[in-house]
C-alpha cells in the first residue's frame, strides 16, 4: 500500500494539550501510549507503510521528549524536526515549517488524528479535480464535537461551520488530512493568521478546496480523555508490517 508516492508529510503536533493533561500529566500528546506504543510510533508506521517520502514534524511544547524519544526509537521514514519558537497555532506552525518542504502537493495531518483511509484514492482524486486544495471529509453521528463541512454540488467545499454545544447529529466533518498545492503554499506563507481552519481554510475563495470523502475510514482523534480511551480500539495492536 504505497498510496503517498513519496511525497512531504506535514505531522502538526506542536498543540498544548490541554485537554488531556489531566491523564497524560506532561507527556507530550503526540507521546500518549496506545495499545502499548506511543501513538507517536504508530503514525509513522502508518505513513511509512503508505509511502510518504518523509514526516515533517512540527514540535512545540515538549519536543525535547518527542526527540530523545526519536533517537531511542529510530522510525521507519525520514523525519525532520521543525521546533516553534513558541506556540504559533496551526496556520503559523505550518508556515514556520515552509521552508523544510519539497515536492508538490504537500500532505498536512493533525498529529492527534487516525486516520486509516485510500490515500492513494485521495491523491488521485486531488490531481485530478485540479484544486489547489483537497480536504479529506469523514462521516461521523454528530458533527457538534468537530465542526461541519458542507459540499457543494461540484465537490469543492461550500462552508465550513464552527462546533458547537449541544447535538447536532450527522454529517460531514474535517478529517484533519489536507493535501496542498504549490500555489497554496504560496498563499499561506503570505499571510499571518494563527489558526489554518479559521484564518486560512475558512478565508479562501470559493472553488480552491475540493472535499474528498473517505468511504468507511477508520477516524479518532486523541484530544479528550474519552477519544483517548477509546482509540486502543481503533488503532493497530501491534506494528505495522512494512
Amino acid at each position: 500500500m504505497r498510496g503517498l508516492c513519496g511525497i512531504d508529510v506535514v505531522v502538526l503536533a506542536g498543540g498544548l494539550g490541554t485537554r488531556i493533561r489531566g491523564v497524560l500529566g506532561d507527556t507530550p500528546k503526540v507521546l500518549a501510549p496506545i495499545n502499548g506504543r506511543p501513538f507517536l510510533d504508530h503514525l509513522l508506521d502508518h505513513l511509512a507503510e503508505l509511502g510518504a517520502g518523509r514526516a515533517v514534524l512540527s514540535l512545540g511544547v515538549g519536543a525535547d521528549r518527542v526527540g530523545a524519544h526519536l533517537a531511542l526509537h529510530p522510525p521507519p521514514l525520514p523525519v525532520v524536526p521543525v521546533i516553534e519558537p513558541a506556540p504559533l497555532g496551526t496556520g503559523g506552525a505550518l508556515r514556520h515549517a515552509l521552508a523544510c518542504l519539497n515536492g508538490d502537493p504537500v500532505m498536512v495531518m493533525n498529529g492527534d488524528t487516525w486516520l486509516d483511509a485510500d490515500f492513494a484514492a485521495f491523491l488521485a482524486e486531488h490531481r485530478r479535480a485540479a484544486c489547489a486544495i483537497s480536504l479529506l471529509c469523514v462521516a461521523v453521528d454528530d458533527v457538534s464535537r468537530y465542526g461541519r463541512v458542507d459540499l457543494a454540488a461540484d465537490g469543492t467545499v461550500a462552508r465550513f461551520t464552527e462546533k458547537a454545544p449541544g447535538p447536532a447529529g450527522p454529517g460531514l466533518i474535517n478529517g484533519g488530512v489536507l493535501l496542498l498545492s504549490r500555489r497554496a503554499l504560496e498563499r499561506l506563507a503570505a499571510g499571518t493568521g494563527a489558526s489554518l481552519e479559521r484564518d486560512f481554510l475558512g478565508q479562501l475563495p470559493p472553488g480552491w478546496i475540493h472535499g474528498w470523502r473517505a468511504e468507511g475510514a477508520a477516524f479518532i482523534d486523541i484530544g479528550t480523555p474519552d477519544s483517548l480511551a477509546e482509540a486502543g480500539g481503533v488503532l493497530p495492536k501491534g506494528k505495522i508490517k512494512s
